[in-house]
């Protein structure tokens, strides 16, 4: 088998890129606007209510409109999952792989197109959309030969005249519920991994991002996924999402979203109903609050760039962004000036635009939110770069960053999901890491230094699930970086990593006396 390489990123410096990405904007502008089904047991089912998708750059554009699942339709989609199971459970393996492999080849082919949606749909600048679809040709990839590898079992001891096997076999019909920051990565790589374990999936796709999905959907059916095995269910979560969380066939839950959802849906999944005979597995990503450290050895510059890449690529909309900078005394006045000027540099506006490095955030609740952060920031500490906002034409946050914060206040502690950056001072490392373990979450986070003892006392100290040293904390990779995290970041499943097919399967021991 060929060794596992991410996909390339894009160089968009290079002219012949820049075209290409630009003819594919224009391909998808014209297709602006169009209705998609539900996809219930290979049915394309259309509803008259719909999902209308709106550009958050440009709120006069429709992006799409998509049907809209009722509780009615989403358990015609359980039961159709249910059926396609029996069937699906004992395909190939290497069949089931093949199926991954070949709708990851379709995605390259159409690499720009599907970046291009993202920056219609999400708001993405070309480099995050492109990286984006990246991911998800990563996903496609890595899950399909994770499969190939598990799809034999693992070693256990024989005895004379006894023969051992330890195999796994899939768990039944998941529920995937997939955010709209990652709309194709984090959705797709959800979807075909419990889809190659042999799992029947209900994809329940962000209500901000469903064309997305439903070209995602598009594909599947194309690379041959038989009829029942991937169901499109898009929704209300108080409807659908509720009704399939709580429905006695569905075996898992695989969620990516907001510590609050996060815990609504475990609750409600530990509980047994009627005609369930297991208990139901899930598999929570749920945010974070993530610190970058700096100490007295960084070189400055290098730290400033990467919290301000960190910070604002995607306009913070990252579970893995850096809201949180711990500088030690002796640095913290000079990094801040560092980073207020590359802030004070960064071009916001409509993403289509590739000289735009900052685009919108996604919709009018995640402008209400973040700028009611902006009273707050006056509160506890300055507003040194940004601090303004504009949703008349789209919902544009200038990226901010905040100095003098104290790491109790709520700029440290709470989840803003935008560009918002707060800045508090250490008067030493052990300090420093101290504060960035003080929050509920554990998701990602950064040391620039160049001291070996401080790297390794934040290694063994460092409490989240990806640590890295010498760099940002956003942009792990599939299959390098496996990504997940802990407390209140969830449940540590290590997405694009060799642990994560196994939370889709179940272990079978089988022994055999001769």
């Amino acid at each position: 088998m060929i060794p596992y390489k991410h996909e390339p990123f894009t160089d968009f410096s290079q002219e012949a890129n820049k075209k290409a990405f630009e003819e594919a904007l224009a391909l998808v502008t014209q297709e602006l606007g169009k209705d998609y089904p539900l996809v219930i047991g290979g049915k394309h089912v259309t509803t008259e209510d719909k999902i209308v998708s709106v550009n958050p750059a440009n709120k006069e554009e429709i992006v799409g409109r998509v049907s809209k699942a009722t509780q009615e339709h989403a358990e015609e989609a359980m039961q159709a999952a249910v059926t396609a199971f029996e069937t699906w459970k004992f395909v190939n393996p290497s069949v089931r792989a093949d199926v991954l492999f070949k709708a990851a080849n379709i995605i390259r082919k159409r690499k720009h197109e599907f970046s291009a949606y993202l920056v219609k749909e999400a708001g993405k600048p070309w480099n995050e959309a492109d990286a984006d679809t990246a991911e998800a040709i990563d996903f496609l990839e890595y899950y399909a030969r994770q499969m190939l590898v598990l799809k034999d079992g693992k070693k256990v001891e024989s005895r004379p005249g006894e023969y051992n096997r330890y195999d796994y076999i899939p768990l039944g019909v998941g529920v995937i519920i997939s955010p709209w920051n990652f709309p194709l990565a984090i959705m797709a790589g959800t979807a075909v991994a419990a889809i190659v374990a042999g799992n029947p999936i209900l994809l329940k796709p962000a209500s901000t991002t469903p064309v997305v999905a439903a070209k995602f959907v598009e594909v599947m059916e194309q690379a041959g996924l038989p009829a029942g095995v991937l169901n499109f269910v898009p929704g209300s979560g108080a409807e659908v999402g509720d009704y399939l969380v709580d429905h006695p066939k569905t075996r898992f839950i695989s969620f990516t979203g907001s510590r609050d959802v996060g815990l609504r849906i475990n609750e409600r999944a530990s509980k047994l109903n009627e005609g369930q005979i297991w208990l139901k597995r899930v598999i929570a990503e749920m945010g974070g609050k993530d610190t970058m450290v700096i100490d007295e050895s960084a070189d400055l510059d290098y730290a400033a760039d990467m919290i301000t890449k960190a910070a604002f690529g995607f306009s913070g909309q990252k579970c893995s962004a850096c809201s949180r900078v711990v500088a030690l005394d002796s640095v913290y006045d000079e990094l801040l000036e560092k980073v207020v000027a590359n802030t004070n540099k960064l071009s916001i506006g409509n993403p289509t635009d590739v000289s735009n490095n900052v685009g919108p955030v996604i919709d009018a609740a995640a402008f209400k939110k973040i700028t009611s952060y902006f009273d707050v920031a006056k509160e506890e500490g300055r507003i040194v770069a940004g601090g303004t906002a504009d949703d008349s034409t789209g919902f544009f946050v200038s990226p901010t960053v905040v100095a003098d914060v104290q790491p109790t206040d709520r700029l440290m502690q709470e989840e803003i999901f935008g560009p918002v950056v707060a800045f508090t001072k250490a008067k030493d490392f052990k300090e420093a890491i101290d504060i960035a373990n003080n929050t509920e979450y554990g998701l990602t986070g950064a040391v620039i230094t160049q001291d070996r003892t401080n790297q390794e006392y934040a290694r063994a100290n460092f409490h989240v699930g990806n640590l890295y040293f010498n760099r940002g904390c956003t942009g792990a990779i599939v299959g390098y970086q496996p990504f997940g995290g802990f407390n209140m970041s969830g449940t540590d499943s290590k997405a694009g990593g060799p642990d994560y097919l196994t939370l889709h399967l179940q272990a079978k021991t089988t022994s055999e006396m001769f």
